[in-house]
């Protein structure tokens, strides 16, 4: 009626996002302990010479390092293709005291002058050591594998061990990105270097989302890793449809069963454009080896792959639309007559 104001009706669920997360390794070698122990040392034995060279001694002599042995010891190691675990302790700990022994001459050295003889990247190296030694020692002495913040590249001690679980690579050394894919195009949610849970990134992706373009999608593509009962929670009291089975025990109703089936089918279809997105950065962009040395950079590096990759699907979509548009308008009148 005239003079009633019309209530806006709620605007609807519209587009389907896709979410998926992959891990972008750096350019390091594969590490092992007993290699990183021995370029820890090796790096140790550099400072000492700086050091001495600058005047900054104990005596006359240099400090022992006994770097002509530890150097044979390791090389007997790693020529042994197939060493034993027994093997194994022995080079680990005669690597740790190699350490350990020059750590202690290094601190008596700078006791008597000053790090201002070092580089910067000395002084990184001998503080990312420092750290490798304590994770080491703790690990040698439990006899475990595992410990918080583990580094596995002397250069590059931000770079962290992500588990993925593949046959081909179990394990993979790098960044772990989390990215979202709408009508084609992938954007980064998250970027780190520690390992995380991707699945805690849904709900921070869908609200930007909502914030860009007023409305919450209405389909979710996404592993069974985001379907936990916070997400289906929250997916479910903003009207969003998570693809997967329902929790709980399946219909008993065979035809309701077999749709449920044949949707789920199709829809894994669907969300396997994430895995060829990631396919074309790997194959196509160096996305599989980060070959920058430094974390920014990096991370850089990353984004400007996933942009490079947008730019060229932006670029195909025009293509495309300019050629149908020259067909339509030029080519088929002059075939028809």
């Amino acid at each position: 009626m005239f003079g009633e104001t019309e209530k806006s009706a709620e605007p609807k669920n519209k587009g389907t996002i896709i979410l998926d997360a992959t891990c972008a390794p750096a350019d390091i070698s594969f590490p092992t302990d007993v290699a990183l122990l021995n370029e820890g040392r090796e790096k140790l034995e550099e400072i000492i010479d700086t050091l001495h060279k600058a005047g900054i001694t104990e005596g006359k002599k240099k400090p022992r390092t006994y770097r002509k042995k530890a150097r044979k010891q390791y090389l007997r190691f790693a020529r042994n293709r197939k060493p034993k675990k027994k093997d194994i302790r022995r080079a680990i700990k005669s690597q740790l005291s190699y350490v350990r022994r020059d750590l202690k001459h290094i601190d008596k050295l700078l006791s008597l002058g000053s790090k201002d003889h070092l580089t910067e990247k000395q002084k990184e190296y001998l503080e990312t050591i420092k750290i490798l030694h304590k994770q080491q020692a703790q690990m040698y002495k439990t006899k475990s594998h595992t410990v918080e913040n583990r580094i596995v590249s002397i250069h590059q001690p931000w770079v962290r061990p992500i588990v993925r679980g593949k046959a081909s690579a179990p394990v993979e050394f790098g960044a772990k990105i989390s990215i979202s894919m709408l009508n084609g195009y992938a954007t980064i949610e998250r970027l780190g270097w520690e390992a995380y849970n991707e699945s805690t990134t849904l709900i921070e992706t869908v609200e930007r989302y909502f914030e860009q373009t007023g409305y919450y999608p209405e389909r979710i593509l996404a592993d069974k890793i985001y379907r936990t009962r916070e997400n289906l929670r929250y997916c479910e009291s903003n009207g969003i449809r998570m693809n997967g089975p329902k929790l709980g025990r399946p219909s008993k109703d065979k035809k309701i069963y077999r749709q449920q089936c044949k949707l789920e089918r199709e829809e894994a279809g669907e969300r396997n454009a994430v895995e060829g997105k990631f396919g074309e950065g790997k194959r196509s962009y160096n996305l599989g080896r980060i070959k920058m040395r430094l974390q920014g950079t990096s991370e850089a590096g990353i984004h400007l792959v996933f942009l490079v990759m947008n730019l060229e699907k932006r670029l195909r979509a025009f293509l495309r639309s300019f050629l149908e548009s020259i067909y339509w308008s030029w080519l088929r009148p002059v075939f028809l007559t």
